[in-house]
């Protein structure tokens, strides 16, 4: 029986754009405070630019060289270009009614309003007269387009002002100008308010617009809308060919701002003349243009959510707590001597990381640290220990993947800075990219020496550890740091891929240990055994993996699936999936952790790990997968896992059309997991007699982290 035919499969384009507007329906969802369904909002939006940006990016290039074959789901390139159009033409509509609709109104009633030009009052007039004159004019750079001024390259994601102005030689022509509307000056221009307790804004766009004459002296202006383009920013590197990577990456950074135009946003009723000319310049399909009821590029609305004395507009605080499993008092190297150490973030607090690491830097019986960077926070205190331990004369390897998209400039800089401190750095791996989380320190102790790991689902970046949901283990087996020094070894020199004890690496044998996995789940249920498996990850798109899965299913083995975003399995089809179940939870954190359960006749192997069910995951990536082992500490995880899949408020349903739909609620009580999850937390340090709470973060704003779907 074969399990490979294209019907079976959801197309992995589609599928995002279903997760995208699974953020939306948090955008629309009334129980949710107002200005986290504005940062919602916000969100659809960055995470279309980076949809656009890389995604259909790469189908406009494999159409353009003329590549045909069909996916997995049996749709070539220019199908698949033509499905996405017609969903994100959707969704922007939808987006964009709830904002102007629903979002908007309710704002103005909780005292913050948009103002446009014919609501100023003549003080704000007045203090825009100042502003446009003082601030803004000086920064701006008017570039009209006639025979001897080509049109100019219009920056990837920038806000600009196209403008038609009457030409004084021809009376029934005109000549096109344009203005970038300056990234360096706030897009929200905030005004003196006409009443206390009420917040007034214009947008920076408008204010340009309203002045747009003074640009364009002794010239009639005909009309003035905004503009907005998405480039290609899909790097490409020839890494086999580059004999420095660094300098590689950092070339192709540059190119990102200039890839070609792939979609064009415009004011819902700019003039068909200042259309006609984008397009023309552009080289842009009629198709590709997005027409914009209201603002362009919705991304401006965290800064509303930044905006101070409105937090009883949001979610209550989120205060992580002392991980259940240390005291409120303890030395990190005697607790992880003392037994493995289960992390939950962000429920439980990241600072544990950071303090196994700033220790480690300061301890004289510390040897060596050794630490693997994918993405990490713009001002980390992890790098900051890591040179701090290589100033004190600690042998520090560091391996910093500068290939992590849209981050490669940030990890750089920091590379950069390790290696001044005297950190050993490694720059990645040609041909792949190491999205492995693991850290190593080597300490000298009476007993000889000692190795202690940190394993973990999640990137090394205290900022992100606040609203990512993930796991990480402490533990000090012989095994695991054995294992651990083989990878780096691997790592940073030519030794041959390790025989190692507990972990699985990607790309050697990661893909065959999860097929091994999933078949031994199979073979039991043929036996008539019990079979089980759950896995919770953020996206699969392997289609041998979902080969196996269906195989498993039909034999009777009971799959669920917790799949954040892209998920190309069809489940509940009859004698292929009808025992697999696929659900997405989308709410307050960003669900990422990696979780694989599978049953075994009973020993219930419990595995974390940093890979999704992907091709680049288990293919081109270093990966690592490993097993909780403390009995204890099993059961903590299968609790997070059960849970989960018993949420009736942010979960939902993927059926055999490709849809998800909300939980049937009748007869279930309301569970919302990751509110659970906080109480857990907190209630856990209640029972541990802790008088005192210490805050670790305040809310904080985050732009496009519900996509990540390239990390």
């Amino acid at each position: 029986m074969s399990f490979n035919k294209p019907e079976y499969f959801i197309n992995r384009e589609l599928s995002w754009l279903e997760f995208n507007d699974r953020v939306l329906e948090e955008a629309k969802d009334r129980s949710n405070p107002l200005l986290e369904r504005i940062k919602f909002l916000s969100i659809v939006s960055s995470n279309l630019d980076e949809f656009f940006m890389i995604r259909v990016a790469s189908l406009k290039d494999q159409v353009n060289v003329g590549f045909n074959k069909p996916d997995p789901a049996g749709l070539t390139p220019k199908q698949q270009l033509k499905k996405i159009s017609i969903r994100t033409h959707k969704m922007v509509d939808e987006q964009y009614n709830m904002f102007n609709r629903a979002l908007l109104p309710r704002l103005k009633k909780n005292g913050i309003h948009m103002v446009y030009e014919e609501d100023l009052t003549d003080e704000q007039r007045n203090f825009l007269d100042e502003y446009f004159t003082n601030e803004i004019y000086p920064v701006l750079t008017p570039m009209a387009v006639d025979s001897s001024r080509p049109f100019p390259l219009i920056l990837n994601k920038s806000l600009n002002l196209g403008v038609l102005i009457k030409d004084k030689e021809t009376e029934n022509q005109y000549i096109f100008a344009t203005v970038q509307v300056p990234s360096v000056l706030p897009r929200i221009v905030e005004l003196p308010s006409p009443g206390y307790g009420s917040k007034h804004f214009i947008l920076l766009e408008e204010v340009i617009t309203m002045y747009i004459g003074r640009l364009f002296a002794g010239h009639d202006v005909i009309c003035t809308y905004p503009y907005r383009i998405t480039r290609n920013a899909d790097l490409s590197i020839e890494e086999d060919e580059a004999e420095d990577l660094l300098l590689e990456i950092e070339k192709s950074l540059k190119k990102r701002k200039w890839g070609a135009a792939i979609r064009l946003e415009v004011s819902c009723d700019m003039d068909e003349r200042l259309v006609h000319i984008l397009k023309d310049a552009l080289e842009i399909h009629q198709d590709d243009i997005y027409y914009i009821n209201g603002p362009l590029d919705l991304t401006f609305l965290m800064k509303i959510y930044s905006f101070e004395g409105y937090e009883h507009l949001k979610y209550l605080p989120h205060y992580p707590q002392t991980p259940q499993d240390l005291p409120e008092e303890h030395n990190i190297f005697e607790v992880i001597n003392n037994g493995d150490v289960l992390l939950h973030h962000p429920y439980e607090a990241f600072e544990p990381v950071v303090e196994f690491v700033q220790e480690a830097a300061r301890d004289p019986k510390v040897l060596a640290i050794k630490q693997t960077l994918y993405r990490v926070s713009g001002d980390s205190p992890i790098v900051k220990a890591l040179a701090e331990a290589a100033e004190r004369g600690k042998q520090v390897t560091v391996l910093v993947e500068v290939k992590a998209r849209f981050d490669e400039e940030n990890n750089i800089q920091w590379a950069k800075r390790l290696e001044k401190a005297g950190c050993h750095v490694i720059y990645g791996l040609v041909g792949l990219k190491t999205h492995s989380k693991i850290t190593l320190v080597v300490r000298r102790e009476e007993k000889g020496i000692k190795r202690y790991i940190h394993l973990g689902t999640g990137n090394y970046n205290d900022v992100t550890a606040r609203f990512y949901t993930d796991l990480g283990l402490f533990t000090s087996n012989e095994y695991f740091g054995a294992d651990a020094s083989a990878v780096f070894n691997m790592l940073s020199g030519y030794s041959e891929p390790p025989e190692l004890y507990k972990l699985e690496v990607a790309p050697l044998g990661l893909r065959t240990k999860f097929i091994e996995l999933i078949e031994n789940e199979m073979h039991n249920a043929l036996v008539g055994k019990k079979a089980r498996i759950i896995a919770k990850m953020n996206s699969l798109v392997d289609i041998e993996i979902a080969t196996a899965l269906y195989k498993a299913s039909s034999a009777g083995v009971k799959i669920d699936l917790i799949v954040r975003g892209i998920c190309c399995v069809r489940p509940g089809m009859q004698g292929i999936s009808e025992n697999i179940t696929v659900r997405s939870i989308v709410g307050r954190f960003l669900e990422h952790s990696r979780i694989y359960y599978f049953y075994n006749d009973g020993r219930e192997d419990i595995f974390l790990s940093s890979a999704d069910w992907m091709p680049r995951n288990l293919d081109r990536r270093v990966e690592l997968l490993f097993p909780i082992e403390d009995r204890v500490l099993k059961e903590r995880v299968l609790g997070i896992l059960d849970i989960t899949l018993e949420d009736t408020v942010k979960a939902r349903i993927l059926n055999s059309e490709g849809k998800y739909k909300k939980v049937d609620k009748r007869g279930k009580k309301p569970l919302n997991s990751q509110e659970y999850f906080c109480h857990l937390a907190y209630e856990q340090v209640k029972r541990y007699n802790r008088e005192r709470i210490t805050p670790v973060f305040e809310p904080i704003t985050s732009d496009g982290v519900f996509n990540k779907d390239e990390e």
